[in-house]
């Protein structure tokens, strides 16, 4: 019987900050060097023909869910027997996956960057060097994702965390290579990013070499697993296409009414509620093999439990750090910007509500894949997201705000999460009534009591150090709520033995 390792999950969640941090401080940092040297049309072009490439992100995401899942069932149904087998399927998986990623990008996907970008003339062709490299560079990636899946479902997030820092501070190294080669500079960083990615693909193949030698490529084929992974990918690539479209559509629906302007505050509001929910997501990365594992084994009461407190933590940890920016939104985007554009405020708050129910809905996410009967769930969750484009158009017939694309988003996010709940109680047994009253119910208690406490207490309108102190205080409100009126008495026990054995060792 495999039972829920805690102490693991926190290690892997730790091992997961720190490559955040590091990771975001070197990438920021990286970006400026880049920019400096390339110039703002050099800069401009490449992240224009790159992010074009990057539209198919989506999918990446979607393959890597679906291979670390397959890996995660193995191991906890059969203690990881046919991982070798499994392993071998992902790879062709991914490799056939390429070649049809290739065949769009050098075809529709060139016709267009070729035609219908705003590229300057005596530019176009080393735009169009840097977009095949693009593409490669993509590729590379894409089949990287076995030998990442299969780290992050073995719960090996520490070696997942060195190879992936190793990967940016490589494209640091060529950032800071650019100024000593007089080649053309924005032909010359595709060619770095697209060595940094062999380089990175190679540690990732010497790592799983190593670490297991049990798993090695064979030439066979597994037509089953192979359709099997294939047609779980595809359903699986919906969902997040279904995601993608509806948050695209969304802009293109911005821009119609309202300008490029309102673009540029809702981008503002995603950047900054990306950067908040990168940790939850780093939570919820160390407790999605958990989850599948104990499905697999079939210990669905354990797993059941395990998804109600993953929600309940990833909203609390998402609600401590929000908090202070909910209450001081317009100091925080002035800090950031110094001349944020109009709206910037109304939507970062809006879309941190929308990530707070997305919060809970992770874990109920992981636990549908966990069952690889993801058709009926995808579907219905998919069709609800692609709502989200029709119902900005009627709020916005009746109620000309910009801010009225994020209302339709957070009452389909609703919706959504309810619509989970009835597809997991069909597909796991999943106690609905118990989730409404442990996780629902105790997290709009801490959200109503926290709230009022911050409203009561922190000042209106701080500036300098004041506002830093009442950032500070917010967050500490927040956690106390959430010690005294969001645990039950078994997790304040947990908590308490670790605070105290945290003191013993720094003391």
């Amino acid at each position: 019987m495999l039972a829920v390792n805690h102490k693991v999950i926190l290690r892997n969640t730790g091992m997961l900050y720190a490559r955040m941090f590091l990771a975001m401080a070197v990438g920021l940092y990286t970006s400026r060097v880049v920019l400096g040297v390339l110039g703002v049309e050099n800069y401009g072009i490449y992240h224009v023909v790159a992010g074009f490439v990057a539209l198919l992100g989506f999918m990446q995401g979607a393959m890597t869910t679906a291979t670390q899942r397959y890996f995660a069932y193995d191991i906890g149904e059969e203690r990881g027997k046919n991982l070798c087998c499994l392993f071998n399927s992902s790879i062709q998986v991914h490799g056939a996956l390429v070649i049809a990623i290739v065949a769009l990008a050098e075809t529709i996907g060139y016709w267009f960057v070729s035609t219908k970008l705003s590229i300057p003339a005596e530019r176009l062709d080393s735009a169009l060097i840097a977009y095949h490299l693009s593409v490669f560079t993509f590729s590379v990636y894409v089949m990287t994702v076995p030998y990442t899946a299969m780290l992050m479902a073995n719960e090996r997030m520490g070696l997942f965390a060195l190879v992936s820092i190793i990967d940016v501070f490589l494209k640091l190294l060529a950032a800071l290579m650019l100024p000593y080669f007089g080649a053309d500079k924005l032909i010359l960083y595709a060619v770095l990013v697209s060595a940094v990615a062999v380089t990175t693909f190679v540690c990732y193949v010497a790592v799983n070499s190593k670490v297991f030698p049990a798993v090695r490529l064979q030439l066979e084929v597994d037509v089953k697993r192979f359709y099997s992974m294939l047609s779980f990918t595809a359903w699986n690539t919906w969902g997040n296409l279904a995601s993608a479209l509806s948050e695209h559509g969304n802009n293109i629906v911005l821009n119609v009414f309202f300008g490029p302007a309102v673009n540029a505050a809702r981008s503002v509001a995603v950047q900054a509620g990306g950067a908040i929910n990168s940790f939850v997501s780093n939570v919820q990365s160390a407790v999605n093999p958990q989850i599948v594992k104990q499905y697999a084994s079939g210990q669905h009461h354990q797993m059941h439990d395990l998804v109600r407190r993953a929600s309940k933590y990833n909203f609390y940890v998402l609600l401590t750090l929000s908090t202070p920016v909910l209450f001081y939104t317009h100091q925080v985007v002035s800090i950031w910007l110094v001349e944020p554009p109009k709206y910037a405020a109304e939507f970062l708050r809006l879309t941190i509500c929308i990530s707070l129910i997305d919060a809970l809905s992770r874990p109920l996410m992981t636990s549908a894949q966990a069952t690889g009967k993801i058709r009926l769930y995808q579907s219905v969750v998919g069709g609800v997201l692609l709502l989200n484009i029709p119902l900005s158009l009627l709020l916005l017939r009746g109620w000309l705000h910009p801010t009225a694309v994020l209302w339709s988003g957070i009452i389909l996010s609703l919706i959504a999460l309810l619509a989970r709940l009835a597809i997991l109680k069909h597909l796991t047994k999943m106690p609905v009534d118990i989730f409404l009253s442990s996780v629902i119910f105790r997290v709009l208690v801490v959200c109503v009591v926290g709230l009022a406490l911050n409203l009561m207490v922190l000042p209106q309108s701080p500036v300098g150090w004041e506002l830093l102190a009442a950032v500070t205080l917010s967050g500490m409100s927040i956690v106390s709520v959430i010690y005294i009126l969001g645990l039950d008495s078994r997790e304040r026990a947990y908590v308490n033995n670790l605070a105290g054995r945290l003191c013993k060792k720094i003391l």
